[in-house]
């Protein structure tokens, strides 16, 4: 059997502003096996991009607890969680290197060891010439790449990444899918990815949770039969574009215009 690696245990979380108060999660519970690529989907504002920041620590929730790896990890950032943001998030004064570099400069890895660390995910992430690059100088795909390259140099032991394509063009989100599972069958991370796209979805995870419009709760959990490693023209085959009906029909059903 295998170990659970997060327990999301009934969270729920509501912003509130001027008296009003928009609910945004509700009694949120979910379980997430060691090493699986679990997917979040649902539509705009259903909560999933704030059940991610909430499971990284960066973000407080109303009530409930992120339990990782038997620990209790609420309210609280690192703790072997690395995230990757849909907006990069680089620092535009810093090289390739010292973008993915930071976050063990942060926690004190001396600098030839972090260095040497930050240049092995770069190659990862095969972005080796560009190390010496200022974001400017890259493209949206490159830069994304090197917000992987950050989050897998901290070594985390899940991996959060929150809609990380969604501002990129079809063809770059297309090889970047392909490059993440590259990636993710190298290095054997659990990984929870956000996304709002149906094809994304099915292409990428082991399970697929369609969350309901706001307050976010689950609605069906779709397991996805497709073998490894995936290939491109899986997108095109009837099986993929069944499943595709079959959780766009779940999707409608509590989605209103």
């Amino acid at each position: 059997m295998t170990k659970t690696k997060l327990s999301i245990r009934d969270v729920s979380k509501a912003y509130r502003r001027d008296g009003d108060v928009l609910p945004v999660l509700e009694a949120f519970s979910l379980d997430v096996p060691d090493l699986e690529f679990l997917v979040l989907l649902g539509p705009s504002g259903c909560g999933k991009s704030t059940l991610l920041r909430i499971v990284d620590g960066i973000e407080a929730a109303d009530s409930g607890n992120i339990i990782l790896d038997d620990k209790d990890v609420t309210g609280r950032t690192g703790d072997g969680r690395g995230m990757v943001f849909q907006s990069f998030e680089l620092f535009p004064w810093r090289t390739t290197l010292d973008n993915v570099a930071f976050g063990l400069e942060v926690t004190g890895v001396s600098k030839t060891e972090r260095y040497e660390i930050a240049r092995e995910c770069i190659n990862l992430v095969d972005l080796s010439s560009f190390q010496n690059a200022y974001p400017h100088e890259l493209s949206g795909g490159m830069q994304q790449r090197v917000g992987i390259a950050r989050a897998l140099a901290i070594n985390p032991s899940i991996l959060l990444m929150d809609e990380p394509y969604g501002a990129l063009d079809v063809q770059t989100r297309d090889l970047l899918q392909d490059e993440l599972l590259s990636i993710w069958e190298r290095e054997r991370k659990t990984v929870i990815f956000v996304t709002h796209s149906i094809e994304e979805a099915i292409y990428l995870a082991d399970r697929i949770v369609v969350m309901s419009p706001r307050p976010g709760r689950i609605q069906m959990i779709q397991e996805v039969p497709f073998e490894r490693p995936r290939r491109e023209e899986m997108k095109t085959s009837p099986e993929f574009l069944e499943l595709r009906r079959e959780i766009w029909q779940t999707l409608k059903e509590g989605i209103t215009v």
